[in-house]
């Protein structure tokens, strides 16, 4: 399985669910590729904000590694799903898509929470006290997405 996790700048949100979904997936055995990217280039090359790793890190979840990349067409190729982290970037994405096969790729992240609600990711940049609850939501959906592959 490959999995990948976009929101705008790849500092915040996504890289909090790429570390979330390589723990869950690293204690649960298995050999998927997760990766995360922004739709924007604000922030390439870029460490997660300082934030989302004291947060993250609270959780036993390490993001040192990871550095911001901004999404490309070829994602399509490399990934077998495209988690968008709210509607704007799920639009940024779709723009991108050669065809309907790259388009069925790409779904919101929180409709594995709550299907068919639409709903996005709170952005924590403008205020530090978001990154506790975002970090939660995040892995709650996380762990139902590795749940639902799985099963599949």
């Amino acid at each position: 399985m490959k999995l990948l996790f976009v929101c705008l700048g790849n500092i915040c949100r996504s890289p909090i669910a790429d570390g979330v979904m390589r723990k869950l997936a690293q204690d649960a055995n298995l050999n998927w590729v997760i990766d995360s990217a922004g739709t924007s280039n604000y922030h390439i090359g870029e460490a997660p904000d300082i934030r989302a790793q004291r947060i993250a890190q609270k959780y036993n979840v390490d993001l040192s590694i990871l550095k911001a990349r901004q999404f490309s067409v070829n994602d399509f190729d490399e990934f077998d799903y495209i988690f968008a982290m709210d509607s704007q970037n799920y639009q940024d994405i779709i723009k991108l898509a050669r065809d309907e096969n790259d388009i069925l790729k790409v779904e919101l992240f929180l409709n594995r929470l709550d299907p068919g609600m639409n709903r996005g990711v709170t952005d924590p940049w403008f205020n530090d006290v978001l990154f506790e609850p975002v970090f939660l939501e995040i892995e709650k959906t996380c762990k139902v997405i590795l749940k639902d592959m799985r099963d599949e």
